[in-house]
């Protein structure tokens, strides 16, 4: 009966089907017509009924969560088998077949297979790779396929290449590669001996060579203690001998080949030549001397000869395995070595006094002694001399005169660079601190004259210049020299050398002598007082905590009676007083203990700076004056510069910029004012707007009335001080307070 066409009512699975070629085996390679694939399905591209496609690789169950593909899951693995096959021997009676063991790996990443032959010694065989790494197909009739894994397990035979290997263990790896695979493994097996060398075994053992071989083995002793040197040190005493004394010794035992060598410590001026050793490094024996030997006495073996000449003129040797006859020496070992043990360098009694930390780690380690109590073996070191120098005579420097005393051949003397390097102008840094002065005298005529002290950070030099004062009577200029100078109330000519003035006795308020002349600090210029607050740690007098401490010491019995000076002085309640309010305020309270520098640091740490037209107009004044007074009118260059390096065309430029164009154009303004007068223009990033700059000093366009100061000569050790405006105008004193007295017991 037959069904009706509709779906589901038919068993014919060519329905829906579209292709029904053959899969063509043969094609084309390089032009050449040949037999590409022999795996091909059927028709259609599926296989006939009845056939399946083998797969080619070993085929592992996928785990979870893994999707990398064998040669990834898998590299690196290995399974191991033992195996053995036999080998017959068809032209010996004695061995009819030979049983050879060899390891069989499979590579899991991608299913090749190496069989390896492990060398025996003497077999005459060549051994080692016995099938070099590769897939090995099946036997026939399947030589299509290749081995996988499933075709592996314990006492099976596999034949590879028509030769039968039996397996009869494998490793635990691959006993449980196995078992995860849900291969069943088989029991192991045993491995049969071979006949032929179990009899060659037994007729070895039962032979004695005649002439034994004793093998010294040094190799293994010299790769595990390359560089492994024991050091004691040691003393001789040979104060017994005439002229003799008690010899330091540095005695160096090498573990690598039993050696040692020894060296003396000798102390210097001892008369004696400095030899690079006290014994060359060989095997120290332990009864030295022992008298001289004849060459080939003391050997490593001895040689018999046993017919002794008998048999004609030919005698006949052999080793002596008893060394009958041999000369025995005793060598020092490490383990003879230990502190307060007296060895015998060859006939001259030494003792091992103390060792290093290794040795101690190593006699720890292996023997286990703990107990490295040294025994003192050194003299107390003579009292050192104190190396005294002549005065000095009073021709050149005291450093030069000194150099002569050191050594035969004089030598300059040796300045720091290093110090010059880091403290030398360079740039926009001048690295000297200058300082207003005036002499302490009681002449009319020196009294009113003021000097500028100018020290170099670079080599601790002074040098002193006097502004030239319209109807002074004086003519100012150059008043010292730069140089370094002595302090007073020094010998000239003297052993030790003299002191002179350093960076730390220049400060506001101090009396300094300069080869007679007493001078009073009146007052710095900004970069001396902003250099000192930034090394505080050089400079006690800018130390704000130091400054801190020692007011606090001063004031604290009396805090109360200060909190109403202060309150008194200030009627109005606006919690701000000015400079000099402030100053006597300090002076009155600390009974004059405060240095005028120390108060000044106190009024720069807690002022308030505040900038008023005022002092614009006053700086203006003194950079026209100077301006005009040498004629200088390139301001529309100076403009048509900025303007080619504003590249973003905004109008500003950084302050250092301007700065340095002002110093290419030579414009005759000292750099402190130039800096004050940038700092009036600049916003709070540091920026200027050029035009508006240059148009405010131009003295023919915008002319400021002129000004009182002082006339400065153009010289570079000049700084002339301008006491209007000051930087510190007005000083906040409630944070003083609070920071000395805090804020409990404050009203």
């Amino acid at each position: 009966m037959s069904l009706p066409l509709l779906p589901g009512y038919s068993f014919n699975k060519n329905l829906g089907k579209e292709k029904f070629h053959k899969s063509q085996h043969w094609g084309f390679c390089n032009h050449v017509g040949m037999l590409l694939n022999e795996d091909k399905p059927g028709i259609g591209g599926q296989p006939l009924f009845g056939r399946s496609l083998k797969p080619k690789y070993s085929v592992f169950p996928r785990g979870l969560g893994s999707a990398a593909p064998s040669w990834v899951a898998f590299d690196k693995q290995v399974l191991s088998f033992d195996a053995y096959f036999e080998d017959e021997v068809p032209e010996k009676n004695q061995e009819l077949y030979r049983i050879r063991h060899c390891k069989i790996y499979f590579y899991l990443e991608d299913d090749t297979i190496q069989v390896l032959e492990p060398q025996l010694k003497n077999s005459g065989m060549p051994q080692g790779t016995f099938i070099r790494r590769h897939r090995i197909p099946l036997p026939h009739p399947n030589e299509d396929q290749f081995y996988t894994i499933h075709d592996f397990n314990i006492n099976i035979d596999i034949v590879l290449y028509s030769r039968v290997f039996k397996i009869y263990d494998c490793d635990q790896f691959t006993k449980n590669f196995l078992r995860k695979m849900g291969i069943a493994v088989n029991p192991p097996g045993c491995c049969p001996a071979d006949p032929y060398m179990k009899e060659r075994k037994k007729t070895l053992d039962r032979m004695n060579p005649f002439r034994p071989y004793e093998r010294f083995d040094t190799l293994r002793q010299f790769l595990e203690h390359d560089g492994h040197v024991l050091r004691f040190y040691c003393l001789w005493d040979d104060s017994e001998s005439m002229f003799g004394d008690p010899r330091e010794l540095v005695l160096h035992y090498f573990l690598s080949d039993d050696t040692i060598e020894v060296k003396e410590v000798i102390p210097a001026n001892s008369g004696r030549d400095a030899v690079p050793l006290f014994l060359n490094r060989r095997k120290l024996p332990k009864f030295a001397p022992t008298g001289i030997y004849h060459p080939g006495q003391i050997t490593d073996r001895t040689i018999l000869n046993v017919f002794g000449g008998l048999v004609g003129n030919r005698g006949r040797c052999l080793l002596d395995n008893c060394k009958t006859g041999a000369l025995k020496q005793e060598f020092y070992k490490a383990e003879d070595l230990k502190i307060g043990a007296i060895i015998n360098i060859w006939g001259r009694k030494v003792l091992l006094c103390d060792c290093d930390e290794f040795t101690k780690q190593y006699y720890k380690t292996k023997y286990g002694v703990v107990d490295f109590t040294p025994i003192p073996y050194k003299n107390p070191p003579p009292p050192k001399v104190e190396k005294t120098f002549p005065p000095y005579h009073g021709y050149g420097s005291e450093e030069d005169s000194l150099c002569s005393c050191l050594g035969l051949m004089p030598k300059p003397p040796q300045k720091d660079f290093k110090k010059f390097m880091e403290k030398d102008s360079f740039g926009l840094v001048s690295h000297v601190l200058r300082f207003l002065a005036k002499l302490d005298t009681e002449d009319c005529v020196d009294k009113d004259r003021r000097f500028i002290i100018s020290y170099y950070l670079s080599d601790d030099s002074l040098s002193v210049y006097e502004p030239r004062m319209r109807n002074s009577g004086v003519l100012g200029g150059k008043f010292l020299e730069r140089g370094r100078i002595k302090k007073p109330g020094q010998l000239l000519f003297k052993s030790e050398p003299s002191e002179f003035y350093k960076a730390q006795d220049l400060f506001v308020g101090a009396h300094v002598c300069f080869n007679g002349h007493i001078f009073i600090l009146l007052n710095g210029d900004e970069y001396a007082f902003t250099y000192m607050e930034q090394h505080a740690d050089e400079f006690p007098m800018s130390n704000i905590e130091l400054i801190l401490k020692k007011l606090k010491a001063i004031g604290s019995p009396s805090a109360r009676e200060i909190k109403l000076v202060f309150a008194s002085t200030d009627p109005k309640h606006t919690k701000v007083l000015d400079y000099e309010t402030f100053r006597d305020v300090m002076m009155n309270i600390t009974n004059g203990k405060l240095t005028e520098h120390e108060i000044m640091t106190i009024g720069r740490y807690y002022s308030v700076r505040e900038d008023s037209d005022a002092d614009l107009t006053f700086l203006l004044a003194l950079a026209q004056e100077q301006l005009k007074k040498y004629t200088f009118e390139v301001f529309d260059k100076m403009i048509a510069m900025c303007i080619y390096k504003d590249q973003a065309k905004i109008g500003l430029l950084p302050s250092s910029a301007v700065r340095t164009l002002c110093k290419s154009f030579r414009m005759p303004v000292s750099d402190d004012l130039l800096r004050a007068l940038l700092s009036k223009f600049q916003d709070s990033q540091e920026h200027i707007d050029y035009q508006k700059f240059f148009c405010a000093i131009n003295w023919r366009v915008n002319q400021v009335p002129p000004s009182q100061a002082l006339t400065r000569p153009n010289n570079e050790d000049v700084w002339s001080y301008v006491a209007p405006p000051l930087p510190v105008k007005c000083i906040r004193y409630l944070p003083l307070l609070e920071d000395l007295f805090g804020l409990e017991d404050q009203s």
